[in-house]
């Protein structure tokens, strides 16, 4: 049994018993004068009854159910930045318009009386829209001192108190996530939503091997971090009603909850780009991890296989860069001293080309 249905059932009650009463008030004034064509209390009583039954099983929902939910809708919408700092402005303007409704009341009439309710609507919207405008002014303030207050107490700041990380399905299967967590260069709480581990769990079951593969992946690796101590893992039901794609939805989170994403899918992290969303990306900070090395430069590799090009080989190194060797198809299976020559920046991340260097190997 649904609520709009008690809803009905409960209006159609209601409203019957003010047609009732309306009918027999009504029925009682048109019989003072009664003329034959005058109907008696009770057939106003019984009609109006009807009415009143008909109008509250179809209106019912409409004043009742309906606007609670839709206002349930709009508030999962906003976000909690935005309502405590709509809660602090209408509380600072209601004072407001308080502190000036003794004199504004001392006016001559109907100024007394209309001016002190005006000004209490007017002060407090006024309240709630200028608080909400500077709600990320409003944010730090108590951010900054909390972080004081922290630091006086323990003598010193922790980076990420406060700080909360969404993850993204693609980087909880890809499972860096952990060891990247681990060295604690991610200061802060991560963040699952419940949307994200459905699909996971959707990954996990898929007939297909591979994804089956890299779903259940993704559920080891969410264990691992639930079970380090040091690395604060929370899985919540926030949701973002009306919307069906997690991207999406992740991008509205992170934009009403102020937070970055944390992901390695490139759609995503260009999607959220345009809409002014903080993305950390793994596959950039494995590339900006990696070592950098000049032109001229030289360093040990070994030849492992063959490149694409007539008498190239190819080479890895420990960081996984890819090393393309000339005249390096020689030197299979041998580790030589290469001299690099160029390096290349690619979407899939950093190519060296180099060439044997024949004074070291001489040597």
């Amino acid at each position: 049994m649904s609520v709009d249905f008690i809803a009905r059932l409960i209006g159609m009650i209601l409203f019957a018993v003010i047609g009732v009463y309306w009918g027999s008030s009504l029925g009682r004034l048109a019989n003072i004068n009664p003329n034959p064509y005058t109907f008696s209390a009770e057939q106003y009583a019984f009609t109006l009854g009807l009415v009143g039954a008909l109008v509250g099983l179809i209106l019912t929902p409409y004043i009742s159910t309906r606007p609670i939910r839709k206002l349930r809708s709009l508030l999962t919408r906003i976000s909690a930045h935005a309502l405590f700092a709509a809660m602090i402005g209408l509380v600072v303007g209601l004072i407001i318009a308080a502190l000036l409704a003794f004199p504004i009341s001392l006016l001559p009439k109907p100024f007394g009386q209309v001016l002190p309710f005006v000004g209490v609507v007017l002060f407090g919207y006024f309240g709630v829209a200028v608080f909400v405008m500077r709600q990320n002014d409003l944010a730090a303030l108590f951010s900054s001192i909390a972080n004081r207050g922290s630091a006086a107490s323990d003598g010193k700041a922790n980076l990420g108190d406060g700080r909360t990380i969404l993850l993204d399905t693609s980087v909880v299967i890809d499972g860096r996530i952990a060891d990247i967590a681990r060295t604690g260069f991610l200061p802060g709480t991560l963040l699952i939503p419940r949307f994200v581990l459905n699909e996971l769990q959707y990954i996990a079951d898929s007939p297909d091997t591979l994804r089956r593969q890299r779903g259940r992946r993704g559920m080891e690796v969410l264990t691992e971090l639930q079970k380090d101590s040091n690395i604060p893992v929370h899985i919540s039901d926030i949701d973002v009603e009306g919307v069906r794609e997690v991207d999406d939805k992740l991008v509205i989170l992170a934009r009403q909850m102020r937070c970055p994403i944390l992901t390695n899918d490139y759609n995503l992290n260009r999607i959220a780009e345009l809409q002014g969303v903080t993305i950390l990306n793994v596959n950039e900070l494995a590339n900006a991890v990696k070592s950098v090395l000049l032109p001229g430069e030289t360093l040990g590799i070994r030849v492992i296989q063959e490149g694409k090009e007539p008498g190239q080989g190819v080479g890895y190194l420990d960081d996984g860069t890819m090393v393309v060797v000339e005249n390096g198809r020689d030197y299979l299976g041998q580790e030589i001293m290469v001299t690099v020559t160029k390096v290349l920046q690619t979407a899939a991340g950093r190519m060296i080309f180099a060439r044997p260097d024949e004074r070291a190997m001489n040597n």
